[in-house]
């Protein structure tokens, strides 16, 4: 299984103001560590767009919340692919506090493969072969 680590620290405009990390930016982090995933396995996101008129656009998020972040917490997020569908991919994310290992939040993506050639109709799509061969491969 192929999976992607990002370091992070949490910082003051992370928090709310009971000083812990405001919960969309947890959402804001896990769509960004889904596009370095996606990165790592050698899938430019945006050549897809512009090149095959094609994106993995959000129909599904949701988070567990589990230990609040806290301030100058170092965290670590990990991110992979737990399932595999003919339209869809499903990433998961666990966002541990490095010192301890603890998951603080679990976060989940489904992503459905559109092809957006009309940006006033966009339309679902099969993943294409060769996208699918490579989501596989990180299984």
């Amino acid at each position: 299984m192929i999976r992607n680590e990002i370091e992070k620290r949490i910082l003051w405009g992370d928090l709310d103001s009971l000083c812990i990390v405001f919960y969309p930016r947890y959402y804001e982090w896990i769509d960004g560590c889904s596009h370095l995933f996606f990165e790592k396995i050698s899938l430019d996101l945006v050549k897809l767009w512009r090149n095959r008129q094609l994106i993995f656009s959000l129909v599904k998020t949701s988070c567990e919340y589990i230990r609040p972040g806290r301030y100058l917490q170092d965290i670590i997020i990990t991110t992979h692919i737990e399932k595999l569908e003919k339209k869809t991919v499903i990433l998961n994310h666990a966002i541990t506090d490095k010192s301890t290992g603890k998951i603080m939040v679990k976060g989940v993506e489904k992503r459905i493969c559109m092809g957006v050639e009309d940006l006033n109709n966009f339309k679902a799509m099969d993943i294409p072969e060769d996208i699918y061969e490579i989501f596989k491969n990180c299984l």
